[in-house]
């Protein structure tokens, strides 16, 4: 099995002893940014080792950065060799339920030029419903290569994304909750609101009651609607800093419409810089 979207939880049952495989936990808490690791150490699918956003997803935050700027590629690649994943490891990343993290690792390998990654559907719940068990040992897989195919295309900056809108080329979208995005609160970054003529599309709406994607079709619908006359390869996705931006990129692809690009410094980026609009004004 090759998968770089989504799998099962029965995908990955029937997997779980292939030397190929290499399952990775993802589970985080923003506001306890200890509290994944913690989890994982409690109990997590079995032979999973444990990828922290801020100490493995995310480099160091500076003056005019966002607060999860990505991470030194080399330093990423080194990490996964690390872990036991080549070239031609099948990844699997999965958190506690809907993806909002683990996505972030997909984006990753793929900027990376690793396309064997893929997400599981439902995370640790749907795990747990379908009968998986959990273990509290520590996987120790022997090193393996990584050779680094990098993707800089994939990604933007907060120069291309202002050139973009100015010119009505690209669709900005902004997968942060809506009451977020129309500056009626903001329990994380210093201003509210967003980038003017950006739309939102919370990455909430990719996903069932039941946490797990919508039908590629239902994805489709609710995206072409959200895009309007733009495809996905004008279509540029940010959200506070960077992470749950992938779940929308990731959707976009389950749903077969194609391949849009991250902005990774997303708000917390583009609110350093007092010059850039936002919208409701300051």
């Amino acid at each position: 099995m090759i998968s770089s979207t989504l799998v099962t939880p029965a995908d990955l049952m029937g997997h779980l002893a292939d030397p190929e495989f290499r399952v990775v936990d993802c589970r985080f808490d923003l506001a306890r940014p200890d509290a994944g690791e913690t989890a994982y150490g409690q109990g997590h699918i079995p032979g999973a080792l444990y990828a922290h956003l801020d100490r493995d997803l995310a480099g160091p935050v500076t003056p005019a950065s966002g607060r999860h700027p990505l991470p030194d590629p080399a330093a990423l690649a080194a990490r996964l060799e690390r872990w036991g994943i080549g070239n031609a490891t099948q990844v699997i990343a999965y958190d506690e339920g809907g993806g909002m993290f683990a996505a972030r690792l997909w984006w990753l390998m793929r900027w990376l030029g690793h396309d064997r990654v893929a997400v599981l559907d439902g995370g640790l719940k749907a795990w747990l419903a379908s009968g998986g068990t959990l273990e509290t040992s520590v996987a120790q897989p022997a090193p393996a290569r990584f050779e680094t195919r990098l993707r800089p295309e994939l990604a933007v900056d907060a120069g291309f994304v202002a050139r973009a809108l100015a010119a009505n080329s690209h669709v900005l979208v902004d997968a942060r909750g809506p009451e977020r995005f129309r500056g009626e609160v903001e329990p994380i970054d210093p201003v509210a609101g967003h980038v003017p003529g950006a739309v939102n599309h919370p990455f909430q709406q990719n996903l069932g009651p039941d946490g797990r994607f919508l039908p590629p079709a239902e994805l489709a619908r609710r995206w072409r609607a959200a895009l309007g006359s733009h495809g996905a390869s004008e279509t540029l996705c940010m959200c506070g800093s960077g992470v749950t931006a992938c779940h929308n990129l990731l959707a976009l692809e389950v749903a077969g419409l194609g391949q849009a690009r991250l902005y990774p410094g997303s708000w917390s980026e583009w609110i350093r810089d007092p010059a850039r609009p936002v919208a409701p004004p300051r």
